[in-house]
């Protein structure tokens, strides 16, 4: 390491640290490229890779000689971009299980080659292992660094910033990449030195800062704490159910009968827990062996989702005739009334919000679920016109632009205000309950046509943390735009996969959107497969009586994934099966959907006053006696649009920005 980087690190960290020792920390040196080996152990110039098999283009590295202070050697890298490339190419280092925990930057010096031509974007990556993932799958934090210049300049990034990684352990690798996205130069160098990881202390803002509402916080307080406020939560529902579970021999006999009794039970339900005054739906209420209020836990908050939904539960309780069009109206009214007093986001709503305050409790702002929000306005808009005004005002302001990155071309999950990023991950996968946000956000013409393309159906072969190797992965041209298709197979059975095999991320979207009418030959064939597959997959291999496995509570406490591994790229693991998993398959194989409906209430006590529990383990007979709002949505609007020809599915397809996607939709082929 240089005489100067180690001066320059001692001063940095007296001024952050007064009063104490300056090497109250030292730097953890990745490389500083005056020797082969770097004082880390495990590193050494070997421990720099590429892939030359990367179709995108070329790239190499090697050392040369440096003017630069008392450095006297740094890294050159070159790259080329092979033309009409869209992959990303970069730079590797391999880090030996490194633990980073200790430190809160990153610190690099780098200039452009001049003469080579550069970009002046790059993006920094370090990778580790999931954990309980599969081998060989790494998560990734990244940020990008901007305004590299020919002139040599000190970059120093919070490790914060790249906020898919939580704990800075267990890192295996650290990336420069070059997306030909962000490059218009298609091939350059640069030079690269002085590679560490530094404590500043002062770390910044983190993805996991709470955000206290100060008015919640002193009612709490005012009162004797959250506890104490539960009875006070409890007096602001619209009601409450007056036994813990009913007797299946209550329910009726007749198909049509049992569905409609499992409708109206479920809407009692969400508009009973529901803020009387605010017209929002509370996310959780937790029963512990009564229905006694004294023994329940009510969580008196939301987020966007349930609110969206909860839109459409109104109407779908309109249409099947358990509320009249007047009662609709103002039902309709107080929860638009309180959409519009919410702290926003450049138009969006942040995820989550108190029921009681209304303030805002969380500072993330999450696509998947503000296109749920949107999905949900429109179909307001379509079937209540005295509303369409005021649903259409909250529509407009919203630009899902700020979610879409141009150098992938994919929708990320969201964007942390605070920080200000968008979060880690993308929606890079199509079979995933976000694509109605990205047909949303296409039909809205804030996103190109080409991101639908842009969405994997399946991976690379070289993924090979897969459950299986995608079968016929192709290119394919579909609407003039060429992507690799391919598909999955299970006893003969070939479907586009999910990434954990749950019924949520397959039938969710169907809820608004009939993708076996509009795109019968893709989506609408993957529909039938998924729930043919995930059936059997339960009955025959896992031996359950009943099927339905999907995200959802679990009777031992909390909440957690669970899915048909086949059906995903990674797959969840089997545990507990959950109605609402069963009721969206309504939506697809009604007459199997409702036996199983069936039998989950005939063998298991999970049918309450307000229709289905969240979730019974089939093999201990366990229940989760937990009414969510996003799961109980589900089942309503599901029923709703099998009683009544598709209801729901028929306004959101009038819509405009619907009108605009249905058209392409149609064209493609999985399995051609």
């Amino acid at each position: 390491m240089s005489t100067a980087f180690l001066q320059r690190l001692i001063l940095f960290s007296a001024l952050f640290w007064p009063g104490e020792s300056a090497f109250a920390i030292a730097p953890l040196v990745l490389h500083d490229f005056e020797h082969v080996t770097s004082p880390t152990p495990g590193i050494s110039m070997g421990s720099w890779t590429i892939n030359p098999d990367f179709p995108a283009g070329r790239i190499s590295y090697r050392l040369k000689p440096v003017q630069r202070g008392e450095s006297h050697r740094a890294l050159y890298l070159q790259y080329r971009f092979n033309s009409g490339a869209n992959e990303a190419i970069g730079w590797q280092l391999n880090l030996s299980d490194l633990d980073a925990s200790a430190y809160d930057h990153l610190e690099l010096w780098i200039r452009g080659d001049d003469h080579a031509g550069f970009a002046k974007a790059l993006k920094l990556e370090f990778k580790q292992p999931l954990p309980g993932g599969p081998s060989g799958l790494l998560r990734q934090g990244s940020t990008m660094i901007d305004g590299i210049t020919s002139d040599w300049q000190r970059f120093r990034v919070p490790l914060h910033w790249m906020n898919g990684i939580d704990e800075w352990m267990h890192l295996r690798q650290f990336a420069l990449v070059l997306q030909p996205r962000r490059s218009p130069v298609t091939e350059g160098a640069y030079w690269l030195d002085e590679l560490a990881l530094v404590k500043t202390g002062q770390t910044g803002p983190s993805i996991y800062d709470r955000v206290i509402p100060p008015e919640k916080t002193a009612w709490e307080t005012a009162l004797g704490g959250k506890d104490a406020v539960q009875p006070y939560i409890h007096a602001r529902l619209a009601g409450w159910p007056e036994r813990l579970t009913a007797a299946s021999a209550e329910l009726p006999k007749d198909d049509q009968a049992f569905l409609d009794r499992l409708a109206r039970d479920t809407w009692r339900g969400l508009a009973a827990l529901s803020d009387r005054e605010h017209g929002l739906p509370l996310d959780t209420v937790r029963f512990h062996g009564s229905a006694a209020a004294g023994h329940a836990w009510i969580g008196d908050y939301t987020n966007v989702t349930n609110i969206g939904l909860f839109l459409i539960d109104i109407i779908a309780a309109r249409e099947l005739g358990f509320i009249n069009a007047s009662e609709a109206r103002d039902r309709l009214n107080r929860t638009l009334a309180s959409l519009e007093r919410l702290e926003t986001w450049q138009g969006f709503f942040f995820n989550y919000y108190d029921t009681t305050t209304l303030e805002r409790t969380s500072h993330f702002v999450s696509f998947v679920d503000s296109a749920w929000l949107t999905a949900g306005l429109m179909v307001v808009r379509n079937s209540v016109p005295e509303l369409a005004g005021r649903c259409t005002r909250l529509i407009e302001r919203e630009n899902y632009q700020v979610f879409y990155d141009p150098a992938d071309q994919l929708m990320m999950h969201g964007y942390y205000v605070h920080l200000p990023h968008r979060a880690e991950y993308n929606y890079g996968l199509l079979y995933s309950e976000a694509r109605l946000g990205s047909l949303i956000a296409i039909g809205k013409g804030d996103v190109p046509e080409e991101h639908w393309y842009r969405m994997a159906r399946t991976f690379p072969r070289y993924f090979d943390w897969q459950s299986q190797s995608p079968k016929h992965r192709v290119e394919r041209t579909v609407n003039g735009y060429t992507f690799p298709g391919g598909y999955f197979t299970w006893k003969k059975m070939k479907y586009v996969p999910s990434w954990g095999g749950s019924l949520f991320e397959a039938l969710m979207p169907l809820l608004v959107l009939d993708e076996q009418r509009y795109a019968s030959a893709s989506l609408g064939w993957n529909a039938v497969a998924h729930t043919e597959i995930h059936r059997r997959f339960a009955l025959e291999y896992l031996g359950y009586p009943v099927w339905g496995l999907s995200p959802s509570s679990k009777p031992t406490g909390g909440y957690s994934e669970f899915g048909a591994r086949i059906l995903g790229v990674r797959g969840y693991r089997a545990g507990v099966v959950t109605p609402h998993a069963a009721a969206l398959a309504l939506l697809v194989d009604p007459a199997a959907a409702t036996a199983n409906l069936r039998q989950l209430a005939e063998r298991y006590p999970v049918y309450g006053d307000f229709g289905f529990y969240d979730a019974v383990d089939p093999q201990t007979g366990q229940v989760a006696y937990n009414y969510l709002a996003l799961d109980q949505s589900m089942i309503l609007i599901a029923v709703a649009n099998h009683l009544r020809n598709g209801v729901i599915q028929r306004y959101f397809a009038a819509d405009p920005i619907i009108q605009r996607v249905l058209p392409f939709l149609d064209a493609e082929r999985f399995f051609d």
